[in-house]
């Protein structure tokens, strides 16, 4: 009778150990593949964040070039309208100002903004001068 029981035991444990290899073995397989696509992600986003610093990298280096071609074309449209058109006055010379070497080295260009505003009062808020209509 020892021997049933030994063999009763032994397919148990066979049946059990198959259940508990097929469903742990599945969830073991899931937690792999979740773990090889968070990894991928990771490396995805870590190519994305380098390719993005590049990017702008790159693009401040062009933006500094064509500030330093723009201050270049603006010194030489200067000194050629000075040259060439001398007795021209100021107010009609559009190239009047002239950068000096400090503000062309050191990009601090004055820049004319534009007002939202005008200089004098637009007559909307005017303090009433005539007599109110009826």
């Amino acid at each position: 009778m020892t021997w049933e029981y030994g063999l009763i035991g032994l397919v148990i444990g066979i049946i059990v150990g198959a259940v508990v290899m097929r469903f742990g073995n599945k969830k073991l397989r899931e937690q792999r593949s979740m773990q090889y696509e968070l990894e991928k992600s990771k490396a995805e986003l870590a190519d994305y964040r380098e390719e993005l610093t590049n990017h702008f990298a790159r693009s401040a280096e062009l933006l500094d070039n064509m500030a330093h071609d723009y201050r270049q074309l603006y010194q030489h449209m200067a000194k050629g309208s000075n040259d060439l058109l001398p007795n021209l006055p100021g107010e009609k010379n559009p190239f009047a100002y002239q950068l000096t070497e400090a503000e062309a080295d050191n990009d601090q260009a004055p820049v004319q903004m534009p007002r939202d505003y005008s200089d004098g009062a637009s007559g909307l808020l005017r303090g009433s001068d005539r007599t109110p209509r009826k």
